[in-house]
């Protein structure tokens, strides 16, 4: 088994990548910038690809290397953790910038579905390719002044149910919810203002009460969970309502 892992340099990305190299699954991670800490203490089981999600050209000619591929080759099956995304812009409609609007469709969707195809294009007959979307309660319940980070999380979830209708031998896919996790999103939740995200106040109170999950259990659940038999059965989940592995 070997996994990929995107945004891996912080946060819940993180945290999973550090779940999967601690059970000795090799991670290649692709994000903006490193992480010397993983590096450190995995030098032989992590790999890094420094690369903006955002970039489609780039995306491309990095796909077109065949790094990907070949990170894979030999490895039996295969884990694609596509977990980096932006919650920004925030802000009612008709306030917000076309160019911010891009960049958020671009890293949230653009990339996890080129990612998703590139990846499912290396299995083999006994090589099953596992994909999970990290999604959000977001992409399931409209919040006002999230209008873009809901819609491109409500396609990354219904990307899961298309994928798993097409019942390709060898992969499995599912979008989850990883609840509401510590992690610097909730720092910016709640910096913003209430014009422009009116339920900042129960985010903030959610944060007061110790109501955050930490992203090393998130990850844990998400891991067990995606290593499991279990995982595919259903194309959406939350990670507090998954199934036992």
């Amino acid at each position: 088994m070997k996994a990929i892992v995107t945004g891996h340099s912080r946060g819940l990305g993180a945290a999973i990548a550090e779940a999967l190299l601690g059970r000795e699954i090799p991670v290649l991670g692709l994000a903006r910038a490193g992480n010397p800490g993983l590096a450190a203490r995995f030098p032989d089981t992590l790999a890094e690809v420094a690369i903006d999600l955002a970039d489609n050209a780039a995306l491309e000619r990095w796909l077109a290397e065949g790094e990907l591929a070949a990170f894979i080759a030999g490895s039996g099956p295969a884990l694609l953790v596509n977990n980096a995304g932006a919650l920004a812009p925030m802000g009612l409609t008709g306030t917000l910038a076309p160019a911010a609007i891009a960049h958020s469709v671009t890293l949230n969707v653009a990339a996890p579905l080129i990612l998703a195809n590139a990846f499912a294009a290396t299995r083999s007959d006994s090589a099953e390719r596992r994909i999970l979307h990290i999604s959000s309660g977001a992409a399931r319940t409209p919040y006002p002044g999230w209008n873009i980070y809901c819609a491109t999380k409500a396609a990354l979830d219904h990307h899961a149910r298309a994928v798993a209708a097409e019942a390709i031998p060898g992969l499995r896919i599912a979008s989850v919810a990883p609840g509401v996790v510590d992690t610097d999103m909730q720092a910016e939740i709640r910096a913003t203002d209430n014009s422009r995200f009116p339920l900042r106040d129960r985010f903030v109170a959610m944060q007061a009460q110790g109501y955050l999950t930490p992203p090393e259990a998130a990850a844990r659940t998400l891991v067990d969970w995606a290593l499991g038999d279990a995982f595919g059965r259903e194309p959406t989940a939350d990670v507090r309502e998954l199934p036992a592995p």
